[in-house]
């Protein structure tokens, strides 16, 4: 009896270990384009300390990225140093990379049309500062050495291996001086470059894109045909920026892919309708593993919108704004008429878009505490 017994107890823990599975997961939150001009370097400067401060700026999206455990975005200025400037040709206050930092910003991508506003000093002091930071980065590099050694970004974080891969449509012209490389969106590099983060067995891969036409708030067909080319190559996200609108995305559950054409601005001085505000897209990706394979999958994704609120005062301070947080707000925090209706007229925008374009991605609406977890709605 007793051998009979333990022989049963052999096969059921033979069957398993043959059957057991470890399933982790991580969060993503991605955001759209993190701009700095004229007006918004004015009212961070602090005149009796002679120096810069976002803190106010961030404080309220500061616990959607901190519960993540990744959060990303496009720094679309260098950090070039003084004379400091917004548009046309960007240079920011280090100030800007220190308190997204503090937001808890992790990753930035660097290939824009703007990152040679400062020649080949900005690109390299905007790496420097990044490094100084440890703020991780991708998309320009400071040699052929560096881009060969470092890219695609591989990040380990909860058990997952992620290759980062990001390209941009051009310079504005401006030509990279050599050594430094700005990677430039070419669909045979990119098929090459997703191979090679194929080979080194990452979980998942994502590519960053900064395409598409300005202002517009549906993809073209170029930004379609590209998309295409990630995917096909064995890319699971492809993130959009440039446009400073939103654009739809996509989850296209049958393939375990999503692509977000464009996340509008994070942070900029653009005022007019559509343009003063994005979103954020949250992303949840399932890895199972088992002894022998491992699979990875999009698990859950939803978007939640953010507006930027310039005050009506004499400061014109800059705030963003989830809008879950401050739609039904009865603080007055939004104090003035015109303030209050357009971003009124943002949520309504942005809502219509959405629910016209987007496929299986919903809108999230719970707020969020540091530490908390966010539930998209039901669909």
């Amino acid at each position: 009896m007793k051998i009979r017994l333990a022989f049963v107890l052999t096969v059921l823990g033979t069957a398993h270990s043959l059957f057991a599975q470890d399933t982790t997961r991580i969060s993503l939150l991605f955001i759209g384009d993190v701009m700095q001009h004229d007006s918004q370097m004015k009212a961070a400067y602090n005149v009796s300390a002679k120096a810069y401060d976002y803190s106010a700026c961030f404080q309220f999206v500061k616990p959607y990225l901190a519960s993540a455990d990744l959060a990303i975005g496009n720094l679309e200025v260098t950090l070039a140093g003084s004379p400091y400037k917004g548009y046309p040709q960007f240079s920011a206050p280090d100030e800007l990379a220190l308190t997204l930092k503090d937001a808890g910003l992790d990753i930035l991508v660097t290939a824009n049309n703007h990152c040679l506003d400062r020649g080949k000093k900005g690109l390299e002091r905007t790496i420097m500062m990044l490094d100084s930071l440890d703020i991780l980065h991708t998309g320009t590099f400071r040699d052929t050495v560096e881009r060969m050694n470092d890219y695609p970004l591989l990040v380990e974080k909860n058990g997952f291996k992620l290759a980062l891969l990001n390209y941009t449509y051009g310079t504005n012209g401006i030509p990279v001086t050599k050594p430094n490389v700005v990677n430039r969106i070419d669909t045979t590099t990119i098929r090459n470059d997703i191979a090679n983060a194929k080979a080194q067995s990452p979980d998942a891969i994502i590519v960053f894109l900064h395409w598409g036409q300005e202002y517009q708030s549906l993809p073209n067909k170029w930004q379609r045909d590209v998309a295409a080319v990630c995917f096909d190559a064995g890319a699971k996200l492809v993130i959009g920026a440039h446009p400073h609108v939103l654009q739809p995305m996509e989850w296209r559950k049958e393939s375990d892919q999503l692509i977000a054409y464009s996340l509008g601005n994070f942070v900029s001085g653009q005022r007019d309708r559509y343009k003063n505000g994005g979103t954020m897209l949250k992303v949840d990706l399932m890895k199972t593993a088992t002894d022998s394979v491992s699979t990875t999958r999009i698990d859950s994704a939803g978007y939640m919108l953010e507006w930027v609120y310039r005050t009506a005062d004499a400061r014109k301070h800059y705030y963003i704004l989830p809008v879950q947080d401050f739609e039904q707000d009865t603080t007055g925090f939004v104090n003035d008429t015109m303030s209050a209706a357009a971003l009124k007229l943002f949520i309504e925008d942005s809502r219509k878009l959405f629910r016209k374009h987007n496929i299986s991605l919903g809108e999230i609406t719970s707020r969020v505490q540091p530490g908390e977890a966010l539930k998209p709605e039901e669909e």
